[in-house]
């Protein structure tokens, strides 16, 4: 098992663009690397655990992940985390987590499934196929430059709700609406933009809006 920090600012960053997969044979084992994105060290244990589900009769699942090590902040560190699942030591953790490294890809999860096939391909072999695994993987998934946003709730009656919504589209932000006895926006914003928005949203409420602060990602 490895685990480390490393430092990261909030500039853009390089991340999967969804999920991607990859399947190919070595000597009779059968390799399958997933890749996902995920935000936080939660999203990407959560995604270990549905592959390993997926294959409770897998040989080994080998995990490697690269996410902020504290989501509540924007100026994070990463927590760089991997696991060789009984595989012998350094040839199967380590390797996957290598190619998330070496791609300058973070806010990343990866898990490489083996089926044994009889034959031992030794700690070079494996590393060989653990590597192939994440890199197919990371090339089905597609890889995209993002910018750190983070999520905040603005709380309004309905009297402020069309205000609001009509500063949201304006500024082209992604946002989820719930109209219940009062109207809640669910808003994800660029981390530079924010700021402003909040100041916008009190100033054309009177300073009625209630906003509640989440998380970067």
């Amino acid at each position: 098992m490895t685990d480390g920090d490393t430092g990261d600012g909030p500039g853009t960053y390089r991340t999967v663009a969804g999920r991607g997969q990859a399947e190919f044979e070595v000597r009779g084992s059968e390799f399958i690397g997933y890749v996902s994105p995920a935000e936080t060290v939660a999203d990407a244990e959560a995604f270990v655990g549905r592959v390993e589900s997926e294959h409770p009769d897998a040989t080994h699942n080998v995990p490697a992940y690269r996410v902020p090590a504290d989501p509540s902040k924007v100026d994070v560190l990463l927590r760089e985390w991997c696991s060789d699942d009984g595989e012998p030591a350094g040839s199967s953790g380590k390797p996957a987590l290598n190619v998330l490294v070496q791609r300058d890809i973070r806010n990343v999860v990866a898990v490489v499934t083996r089926y044994y096939g009889g034959t031992n391909l030794g700690v070079g072999g494996l590393a060989r196929a653990y590597s192939r695994a994440v890199k197919e993987a990371v090339d089905d998934a597609g890889v995209v430059e993002e910018r750190p946003h983070e999520r905040f709730e603005a709380v309004v009656t309905y009297d402020d709700s069309g205000t609001v919504r009509g500063i949201l589209e304006s500024t082209g932000v992604e946002f989820d609406a719930d109209y219940d006895e009062q109207v809640s926006f669910a808003v994800r914003v660029p981390v530079e933009e924010a700021a402003g928005l909040r100041d916008r949203l009190r100033s054309a409420t009177s300073g009625r809006v209630e906003l509640s602060w989440s998380r970067p990602e």
